[in-house]
């Protein structure tokens, strides 16, 4: 039963995590095309803005996308494994560990991204946009709202 206990609580914790990775700089800058226009117009980006912060966007989005996969991949060996009729411990540690090596990839992957996107706004573009960021709402994580979570 303990056994039990401790795999779910790994799962929890993991699950969790993945709600949480980049959310704000993903949901924000690269939700679709149209809410990146949208954003492109609420900082009222000028068109070599436009065109830099454009440019920039299609290998981010393409990369953020591939690890996006990549990770839901292993959360679905991660959830079979678990709860499989004999969960193999090695396995489901393996699953986490890329999922975690994945999600601090995708953490990189924001960041960089936010300082290549600091250099193309000016002052007042890059407070608009840390508004924006901050404001986002973090929803729960799937299995959070699967459990009564909002």
């Amino acid at each position: 039963m303990q056994h039990r206990a401790l795999v779910t609580a790994l799962i929890v914790s993991v699950l969790l995590n993945l709600g949480v990775v980049g959310a704000a700089g993903y949901r924000a800058l690269v939700q679709d095309r149209s809410g990146a226009n949208d954003l492109a117009s609420r900082l009222e980006l000028d068109a070599v803005q436009r065109t830099s912060w454009h440019s920039l966007e299609q290998d981010f989005v393409r990369e953020l996308d591939a690890g996006w996969q990549e990770i839901a991949r292993h959360r679905e060996a991660l959830v079979r494994e678990v709860f499989s009729e004999r969960p193999e411990p090695a396995r489901i540690e393996s699953a986490r560990a890329r999922i975690a090596e994945v999600q601090g990839q995708q953490q990189q992957r924001v960041i960089a991204q936010f300082l290549q996107e600091r250099e193309i706004l000016n002052a007042e573009q890059r407070r608009e946009l840390v508004e924006v960021l901050l404001r986002e709402e973090q929803a729960a994580p799937r299995e959070r709202q699967l459990h009564g979570g909002k």
